[in-house]
């Protein structure tokens, strides 16, 4: 059975469900009003940032339903689907086997974190492995979250908080998430108010099941621009969704300098680039880049987008290294040998994995991208300002809590302003039902129990 903590605490449960979606619905219907209740950074965020289509239902361009940032509606776990092109999910995609790469460290670290939780935090961290908890999760800034979060762990319980970022992370993925919890305490100062959910503390665990080198189980650790969900069962590895943005994206903090997203601009660019006028006018969309073009974000778990763009059966074999190259840039986030063994399922399909552009391609361009295949969907999106306006000529320099001054919410030209490479999000999906590792875990309960 895999009811470890079923109904171990469904009041909470569903009644955060009830009142996420509830707040979603409202921001979705209420504009301007429904925006003014929350305040802040979330308040200027709702309107693009945050869009996502109540449905879960998007179009291959811009012209459909709203983007699905932050705000879409969550779905029951038993409702799960998965990203499909029609509605259709293909069938005999994933199997459970061994991949030879040890999950050990990972489990027992996760060991050593649920042990050293309290009684009390337990019961806000512990769920099922088949938890609508999966399913409900946002990369908005907000305390409106299950678990426990890192800024409530004693100095034990946080090393080994980390610790277990670390052993599923590889030393570049540990790197990315630090500097997006960074940046975000960086937001925080800027807008005057680090109390909340604008600290790099404000990361929460959810734990799913018993962590175990044979059975089924993972982690949720969920916080403002980072939500990395990992199932493991046995030696395999499904991170996915795992969402990662910032604003700013680069800029000098504390002495040190930052600039988030670099490699994932700079490898989408050389692909594009590499191009020929027949493949760039299939790759090209005739849409204009807006302020959000995200269609798979939070609330998206159901998201129907058609393929787009240039197929990999059309591409030359410098093309294609270089396709599979970009999609090594968020693979490799995970530890490096189950990165390895998510490439070449990858791989496998990647005469049917299509690469689709929204926006110019300049240098410092704002602009979208997908790569979308029967097994993989990554989004790239350059987003209007929310949080951050950097002036004209201010790119690098050091920053503070008190050049905030004079922005206020949003900063100058506020939330619909034009897109910047200051404020980016990513997503990497495994399409097809399992994200989160669904399919693996009905297959593991069909075949073992």
């Amino acid at each position: 059975m895999v009811n470890e903590h079923r109904g171990h605490k469904p009041r909470t449960q569903a009644a955060h469900r009830s009142r996420r979606w509830f707040m979603n619905k409202a921001l979705l219907a209420g504009g301007v009003s429904a925006v003014a209740v929350m305040g802040g950074y979330a308040a200027s965020s709702a309107d693009a940032e945050e869009t996502g289509s109540a449905d879960a239902t998007a179009s291959a361009s811009p012209s459909g339903p709203p983007p699905g940032g932050g705000f879409g509606r969550t779905i029951a776990y038993d409702d799960f689907v998965g990203v499909t092109t029609d509605g259709t999910v293909v069938g005999d995609l994933y199997a459970v086997h061994s991949t030879g790469v040890s999950t050990l460290p990972v489990v027992r670290a996760a060991q050593a974190f649920v042990a050293s939780l309290t009684e009390e935090q337990k019961a806000a961290t512990l769920y099922d492995v088949d938890s609508d908890q999966w399913l409900d999760w946002t990369n908005v800034d907000s305390n409106d979250r299950d678990g426990v979060a890192l800024r409530d762990l004693t100095e034990k319980q946080y090393a080994l908080g980390i610790r277990l970022l670390r052993a599923s992370l590889s030393a570049r993925g540990l790197r990315q998430a630090d500097s997006i919890r960074k940046l975000n305490q960086f937001l925080g100062e800027y807008e005057g108010d680090t109390s909340k959910a604008l600290n790099e503390d404000a990361y929460w665990f959810t734990v799913m099941g018993t962590p175990s080198a044979s059975g089924a189980w993972g982690f949720q650790f969920e916080g403002h621009h980072l939500v990395i969900n990992c199932f493991i069962l046995g030696d395999q590895v499904v991170m996915t969704p795992t969402f990662m943005g910032s604003e700013p994206t680069k800029i000098t903090y504390e002495g040190k300098k930052y600039h988030l997203f670099r490699e994932e601009t700079v490898a989408g660019l050389e692909l594009l680039r590499s191009l020929d006028d027949t493949q760039l006018a299939q790759a090209l969309s005739a849409d204009a880049k807006s302020g959000a073009d995200l269609l798979a974000g939070a609330g998206q778990d159901n998201a129907v987008i058609p393929y787009a763009g240039v197929k990999g059966s059309a591409l030359n074999r410098r093309q294609r290294r270089l396709l599979l190259d970009l999609t090594e840039v968020y693979v490799g986030y995970q530890d490096e040998g189950h990165a390895r063994v998510r490439l070449r399922e990858i791989e496998k399909h990647l005469d049917d994995t299509y690469f689709y552009w929204i926006g110019a391609y300049e240098d410092e361009s704002a602009f979208y991208y997908r790569v979308h295949s029967p097994v993989v969907l990554i989004e790239y999106d350059a987003e209007s300002p929310l949080g951050y306006h950097e002036g004209d000529s201010d790119t690098s320099a050091s920053a503070s809590a008190s050049d905030s001054a004079s922005a206020g919410p949003g900063g100058p030209g506020g939330p619909q302003g034009a897109p910047t490479q200051q404020h980016i999000h990513t997503i990497i999906r495994t399409p097809n039902g399992n994200d989160y590792g669904v399919d693996l875990l009905k297959l593991h309960l069909e075949t073992d129990h």
